[in-house]
């Protein structure tokens, strides 16, 4: 069977392998010059289920809990498995308890455990919360992983060009995110930093509550930091703005005073497509499957939409065309 994916973004990619995995010839066609641009290059790359139910429903749990494994099968040597620590200043207690009681998966930590998992936070928290059975990785030294091995099980890759004519395709995936022609989807704004110090190390994500200005911080190599995010309903695709520009900063430098003499070395701005609801959605209709909606989530849940895709062209006859259907919410159920 002959595949056309339509977007080399996380979704394109992910969906991509599951396809060629399962013996299907596939063909991704991305209109950007390569893998950088679009949202997924400015990710955080937390594959924290269990810190996201926080704020999103049990859906997301439940699609993301397996994501390290797959990102990890996928991508070797990619995923760090080194939890989630969550913390709060003393003032901001209240938070953190509110954030244990919309979670599992985690214990608490004292001021001396805290000090142990990051020796470069010692003495600044009192308590914390650990959630132990998360992970990490860095989204574009993961995409150019899987795009390199996607290159050598035979996947055709288009750049910068118009997707090829589909009439040699038995089945086509639109995983295009905002460009898809989608009246239900809006547009999210998430802008990121990424600060560059030799002073603090960190081993895990941070993530700082705040009533106002809650921020995660993820350690990349070369003492880098990437610094997110803002959930602002806009598509606008313009530079930061100052004012998340200082939120994003001032909360940095409340985690530790040495961020305020960091480098900056790049700010980005990417536009998150989301349902009303904020789960994503893997429909088919004709010979079309399409992902969307994956919202903030795009590496931990972009693995079991793909699954999810590959079974509906799979499962179908070459032949016949899709029925419209939807999966998603209704399979984690």
């Amino acid at each position: 069977m002959r595949v056309l994916v339509k977007g080399a973004g996380v979704a394109g990619l992910t969906v991509a392998f599951e396809l060629a995995t399962r013996g299907a010839a596939v063909t991704v066609a991305e209109t950007r010059h390569g893998l950088g641009g679009n949202a997924s290059w400015f990710a955080g790359g937390m594959l924290a289920p269990w810190c996201e139910r926080e704020s999103a429903e049990q859906p997301v749990l439940d699609l993301g809990r397996d994501a390290a494994d797959w990102w990890e099968a996928a991508t070797p040597g990619q995923v760090t498995r080194a939890g989630t620590l969550v913390v709060a200043a003393p003032r901001d207690a209240g938070e953190l308890d509110r954030f244990a009681s919309r979670t599992s998966g985690h214990r608490r930590v004292d001021e001396d455990e805290i000090a142990l998992l990051e020796p470069d936070l010692a003495g600044r928290f009192r308590r914390g919360l650990l959630f132990s059975d998360e992970a990490h990785l860095d989204p574009r030294q993961a995409m150019a992983a899987l795009h390199d091995r996607l290159a050598a099980m035979g996947v055709e890759f288009h750049f910068c060009a118009d997707a090829p004519a589909v009439s040699g395709f038995g089945r086509q995936i639109d995983c295009t995110g905002m460009s898809a022609v989608d009246g239900r989807l809006r547009g999210v704004r998430g802008e990121m930093l990424i600060l560059r110090t030799p002073d603090v190390s960190l081993s895990r994500p941070v993530r700082l509550l705040h009533p106002r200005f809650p921020l995660y911080m993820v350690p990349r190599t070369d003492h880098r930091f990437m610094i997110g995010a803002t959930m602002i309903e806009s598509q606008s695709t313009g530079p930061v703005t100052a004012r998340s520009m200082m939120e994003l900063l001032g909360a940095a430098y409340a985690l530790h005073p040495a961020f305020g003499e960091a480098d900056i070395i790049e700010t980005g701005v990417g536009i998150r497509p989301a349902f009303p609801d904020n789960l994503p959605r893997v429909e088919a209709c004709g010979s079309t499957v399409a992902i969307n909606g994956l919202y903030r989530h795009g590496f931990l849940l972009a693995p079991a939409m793909a699954r999810q895709a590959a079974d509906l062209v799979f499962n179908h006859d070459g032949t016949k065309e899709l029925a419209h259907e939807t999966v998603g919410q209704r399979r984690s159920a």
